[in-house]
């Protein structure tokens, strides 16, 4: 297993979508080298790399205050990187704003669902198309395909909705961009386990329709059984990856994320 560097191994699980082997080996939809981000005096990510390959599932494990937001919303361009480099379908996006990265076809689903409140579900899922009007129409109908309790929803003010269903809510929006990346920023906290197996069961059902993922997690356990690779992050350090299978059955990882 690497540690402090990217893994290049093949996926070892048949789950998520099958194109995902031959990514790896190719060039990375999204490539990430030697980034740190600060705020003012703390050092929130270190020297941090990691790649996803078109059609991947990879999954970011650490605890609360690891560096996992800021790296998702430095990708995305909240941040920028006081050191490194990233690239995207092939083009650097050091530094490039978010609205255009989100043009580029990368989006964020924030920790804690981020819908507005006061807007209906439907205002809310339109958007989240405001950059991609043309087939506003063909993507709503996909988001209620995905999601049918959104089209039930779809007058009601979203603060009056269930946390499961503002997290459904909140990928659906994304998908209304039309996407080439879907970051997912901790969708299982503060739901039910029950509906935080209902949330993976949608991550890995897009995944198998083609969509890449970059999740961010502190359920390791959920996260790794539907992922193909993943890092560790630990103080802002990426201190290991590997394959999903390698992760799940490294006596560290167990030990410090899985209650093993």
């Amino acid at each position: 297993m690497a540690r402090n560097e990217p893994a290049r191994s093949e996926p070892a699980r048949s789950e998520p979508a099958a194109g995902a082997a031959a990514a790896v080996r190719g060039r990375p939809l999204l490539s990430v080298q030697g980034v740190s981000v600060s705020y003012g005096h703390i050092a929130a990510v270190r020297n941090a790399s990691l790649e996803v390959g078109a059609g991947e599932i990879v999954v970011l494990i650490g605890a609360n205050g690891a560096g996992k937001t800021t790296l998702l919303e430095t990708v995305l361009g909240i941040n920028t990187p006081t050191a490194g480099s990233i690239t995207f379908d092939g083009v650097p996006v050091t530094g490039v704003q978010a609205d255009r990265n989100v043009r580029s076809g990368i989006c964020l689903v924030p920790e804690g669902r981020g819908v507005f409140a006061s807007m209906s579900v439907l205002d809310n899922l339109l958007l989240g198309a405001h950059h991609n009007m043309r087939n506003v129409t063909r993507n709503l109908e996909r988001v209620y395909e995905w999601f049918p309790i959104l089209r039930t929803r779809r007058d009601q003010v979203a603060r009056t909705l269930s946390g499961g269903e503002r997290q459904m809510l909140a990928l659906g929006r994304a998908l209304m961009s039309a996407p080439k990346l879907i970051m997912v920023d901790e969708p299982s906290i503060g739901l039910a386990p029950i509906v935080v197996n209902d949330i993976f069961a949608i991550l890995s059902r897009l995944n198998k329709e083609g969509y890449t993922i970059l999740l961010s997690e502190q359920n390791a356990n959920k996260a790794l059984k539907c992922a193909h690779r993943g890092y560790v992050l630990e103080t802002g350090t990426v201190t290991m990856s590997g394959t999903a299978r390698q992760l799940l059955d490294d006596p560290g990882v167990k030990a410090a994320y899985l209650g093993a």
